[in-house]
């Protein structure tokens, strides 16, 4: 084979899962991720389609369906806390907003980088600062280990990724805002949640929502708001904060005590939304997988299956092609471009659906939700969520997966 040795840039969902595969073709993996361990914690993401189908290709689905979340589904809420709209979680056969299998992404992010143990090495608290590639390999940089030369280079990196920026120009050029903003964190306080994933909206594009986290107390919280671009420092958790407090000062429901837990929560998190649309995903030997190449934002609720059927893919295009680049990468964005176009179409209202502007436009969307199981509705949202199956996995060569499988990891 060719370009065995693979550096991947991201060690959350993707990267890992990337590494899973490419590790059972043969190839040695490095990933190298900014954080000093893998990242425990965050929001829940689904588990669903064909996304769930390579977590089951993975002999994995058992112990995600451990470490889901149990919740009931999703109720929209006003001001005092009525519930004025509901999608349980069997709707549309489990595919629904909060899909049948929901699962923390640290917990599935955990389950990814255990998967790949022994075998693949991890650069943690390090990133990638210098690509230079030539017709052999690139030279790679990084901010604390030494310089290393690898044979390809994976970007897994997200939204904002490194590998992205120095191989295909400025996040300007990729990233499509949306204009919403977005902070979550962990409450640990008790919120009267019955199981549900409650969420309040409130004039001024204001959204709130709690929905149980897995540990017993746990909720985990968001707050979101639709704003034209910012300028803010990414490192300052409290000028963030500071931000959030004052757009949702006046916001109702449980607002007051979600804003004085995140003023304390150890995984506050606040960032843009935003799509990623590139015409191609690589650069020579240099190629993007997950958010960091076509991003589908959180609204989709399709990040996840995008990332590990991207993963699939990729590696299982390098395998067949002996690790030859010319010929994978192209084929990669070939099985997997109407996959990524269908998931990046956004659903029906798009961001002002998810945060309606008004008092008006709010009671407008509970009533189309009330409305979902019944005709034009239900063919809308059925549409949406059988994207994440719409796309026919290619199967293939399963012989060193077998292997792997029947000699127990």
């Amino acid at each position: 084979m060719q370009n065995t040795d693979v550096l991947i840039s991201g060690g959350g969902i993707a990267g890992p899962a990337l590494a899973y595969w490419l590790r059972t073709a043969g190839f040695t993996v490095t990933v190298v991720e900014r954080a000093p361990s893998p990242r425990p914690g965050g929001q829940t993401v689904d588990l669903r389609g064909a996304g769930r189908t390579v977590v089951e290709r993975m002999g994995l689905m058992d112990r995600a369906r451990e470490l889901s979340v149990d919740q009931r589904g999703l109720a929209f809420v006003d001001a005092s806390g009525r519930v004025t709209a509901r999608m349980p979680a069997d709707s549309f056969g489990g595919e629904g907003i909060v899909s049948e299998i929901e699962i923390l992404r640290g917990d599935l992010g955990r389950l990814m980088y255990e998967s790949t143990l022994p075998g693949t090495e991890y650069l943690f608290d390090d990133t990638v600062t210098g690509l230079v590639q030539d017709d052999d390999g690139v030279d790679v940089t990084f901010e604390k280990a030494a310089p290393r030369r690898f044979g390809l280079v994976v970007g897994a990196d997200g939204l904002h990724s490194v590998v992205r920026a120095l191989a295909f120009g400025p996040e300007s050029a990729c990233v499509r805002p949306l204009d919403l903003y977005t902070a979550w964190f962990t409450v640990t306080e008790e919120m009267e949640l019955d199981g549900w994933f409650q969420m309040h909206n409130a004039p001024g594009g204001l959204v709130a929502s709690a929905r149980p986290g897995r540990l017993p107390g746990e909720v985990k919280a968001g707050l979101s708001f639709r704003s034209g671009p910012l300028r803010y420092d990414r490192r300052d958790a409290a000028a963030q904060q500071q931000l959030i407090a004052q757009r949702f000062a006046d916001a109702g429901w449980e607002v007051p005590r979600l804003l004085r837990a995140m003023r304390t929560a150890p995984d506050f998190f606040f960032d843009s939304m935003g799509q990623v649309r590139l015409d191609h995903w690589s650069q020579g030997r240099v190629v993007l997988l997950g958010d960091a190449g076509y991003c589908p934002t959180p609204l989709t609720g399709l990040g996840t299956s995008l990332a590990l059927v991207g993963a699939y893919v990729l590696a299982g295009e390098l395998a067949t092609a002996d690790g030859d680049h010319h010929v994978a990468f192209p084929n990669y964005d070939r099985v997997m471009r109407p996959y990524v176009t269908q998931a990046q179409q956004l659903p029906p209202g798009g961001a002002s659906g998810y945060a309606p502007a008004g008092a008006l436009a709010i009671r407008l969307r509970d009533l189309s939700m009330r409305s979902m199981n019944r005709w034009p509705m239900r063919n809308l949202m059925a549409a949406q969520f059988a994207k994440a199956d719409d796309i026919a996995l290619p199967d293939y060569d399963r012989t060193a997966v077998r292997q792997l499988e029947d000699g127990g990891r």
